[in-house]
């Protein structure tokens, strides 16, 4: 590129990138270069430890998640965004959570689908590149593709791993989703921050489910968000009664992490809460027919997981909530047309009620 051809070029132009990106709604815009090697050899690791459970996909593109330029031909930088999504009026966590015949759906997806906000952004972000610079090889990413987006932010300056394993800066904590674009332009790096976890185990040790079972390491298998989200069938029995109130996902680790009492609110009107879901009762929502989830959750992340599985995380959380027989008789309404996996768990649902009204 005739346009970039100095140090000092670059070097003006990853200001003006920096700058478009704060005009497009991202709070801060990194890159780094493609080496990764050290990442790699770690995911291999977690993946022979089988910590991915059902997530077939963490280890099925080879290396390509590592290796930028095996998956974008010609990669030589990655532009990399963080974006807040903590909505501005939202219930309390803490006290949804305190509250059993409240459902918990984690903050992230209370609004609309972050990934088709985020793209559209970043598309936007490549095109103003394309018109200051001529054409490029390029190709945007959320959470989309074997990107290894964590390591990838880190290297960019974003912040550094927390021992949770999800990205902490010092000015917004953690409440913030993660956008690349994979470019073919040499651009100098912005450079990695400093850890600043120190002696702190917060997040280890109020996991419900004991699920970061080392500093920086989460065993998935254990964790209340791929239990309520990735994982499609049975929930082992053993974690139904940590799942508490959580419907889709869990954000213990960010709630109790010292770095959110930084974190900022987003002024985005996508993110903003749909639905009531902040503080929904679980008895109204296990009430929605089929038709109805897919409607509501018509542009909402939760949509991917289906009614079959939002119905049994549902009947879960009923489960361990306080006995009523407003639950009891909701929970065998909805058995008499539930599909085997749902059944299951209502049935469980239905034994630990029977158990507190005897009490």
């Amino acid at each position: 590129m005739t346009s970039l051809a100095s140090q000092s070029d670059r070097q003006g132009f990853v200001e003006r990138l920096q700058e478009w990106g704060r005009e497009l709604g991202f709070q801060q815009l990194g890159i780094s270069n493609t080496e990764l090697s050290e990442e790699e050899l770690r995911l291999q690791d977690w993946l022979d430890k089988g910590y991915q459970g059902d997530m077939a996909w963490m280890g099925s593109h080879g290396v390509k998640r590592s290796r930028p330029a095996l998956l974008h031909e010609g990669t030589r930088s990655v532009i990399s965004v963080r974006m807040d999504y903590l909505p501005t009026a939202s219930t309390d966590s803490e006290m949804v959570l305190n509250h059993p015949e409240l459902a918990f759906i984690s903050r992230y997806a209370l609004g609309r689908d972050y990934h088709k906000v985020l793209k559209k952004k970043l598309q936007q972000l490549a095109l103003q590149i394309q018109d200051e610079i001529g054409a490029f090889g390029f190709r945007v990413f959320v959470d989309s593709a074997p990107v290894l987006e964590k390591p990838i932010a880190v290297k960019a300056g974003l912040g550094w791993v927390g021992k949770h394993s999800n990205i902490l800066s010092r000015d917004a904590g953690s409440w913030f989703f993660l956008g690349e674009i994979y470019v073919d332009l040499e651009l100098p790096e912005t450079g990695a921050v400093q850890e600043h976890c120190g002696s702190c185990t917060a997040c280890i040790d109020v996991c419900p489910t004991q699920a970061i079972v080392a500093p920086y390491v989460v065993d998935a298998t254990r964790c209340i968000s791929y239990l309520t989200i990735e994982l499609k069938g049975v929930i082992p029995p053993e974690f139904r009664g940590a799942i508490g109130n959580r419907i889709y996902g869990c954000d213990d680790c960010q709630l109790i992490c010292p770095w959110n009492r930084f974190a900022q609110q987003s002024d985005e009107p996508d993110y903003e809460v749909r639905h009531q879901l902040d503080s929904a009762r679980l008895l109204d929502l296990f009430a929605w027919s089929e038709p109805v989830f897919l409607d509501k959750m018509q542009g909402s992340a939760i949509r991917r997981i289906g009614y079959t599985r939002w119905q049994r995380n549902i009947a879960v959380a009923l489960g361990n909530a306080p006995y009523h027989q407003r639950i009891i008789t909701a929970l065998m309404e909805q058995r008499a047309s539930a599909c085997e996996l749902v059944a299951e768990h209502i049935d469980w649902a239905l034994d630990q009620q029977k158990t507190k009204s005897q009490h």
